[in-house]
């Protein structure tokens, strides 16, 4: 069964503080896991006048493997990574819709449900991300299509609040402009 992911309502600036303070958390563990493990493996198995390298690389790729399996396994589902984790999520779904962007297109053109409530969540999705990142470039290049589209939302009596995708609806999309 596929994920399905809903837009939520975040603050611009308190995403942008907490997404930076995640960040700076996993700068910490990685050079403090990469520097004492190079440490390690040079004290280790390195030689006194000989060329250490291939050992602090081995440490900082060790630093790295270890990063991300803290990241994966204890900081994926804490709080302090609840905005970036949202602004992944919110990523990979805009990805989703984009990499299928001209079956969604071709459904809205002919009309489809299912077509135009993607295009309307991947509307939505994109201005919050821009929002999110502090973009008012991207958000003005929306407005056109964004106009356009809730015409045809407007003609078809839709719901022109589309906060949820289910990557389920792109198969069906596929399947029925294919």
């Amino acid at each position: 069964m596929a994920d399905i992911f809903e837009l939520e309502a975040r603050d611009p600036d308190t995403y942008r503080q907490q997404t930076r303070k995640s960040t700076l958390v996993l700068i910490v563990i990685f050079v403090v896991l990469a520097m004492g493990l190079s440490t390690l493996s040079v004290s280790w198995f390195g030689h006194p006048e000989g060329n250490n390298f291939v050992w602090n690389v081995a440490g900082v790729f060790a630093g790295f493997v270890l990063t991300t399996i803290i990241f994966k396994q204890l900081l994926w589902h804490h709080p302090l990574m609840n905005a970036s984790v949202y602004g992944w999520k919110l990523k990979r779904s805009l990805m989703s819709i984009t990499n299928n962007m001209h079956h969604i297109e071709a459904g809205v053109a002919q009309d489809n449900i299912t077509a135009i409530q993607l295009l309307r969540f991947y509307h939505l999705a994109l201005s919050q991300m821009h929002k999110l990142e502090g973009n008012d470039t991207g958000i003005s290049e929306l407005q056109k299509p964004i106009q356009a589209l809730l015409l045809k939302i407007e003609a078809q009596g839709l719901d022109p609040q589309q906060n949820r995708f289910d990557p389920e609806w792109i198969d069906a999309v596929k399947q029925q402009v294919s």
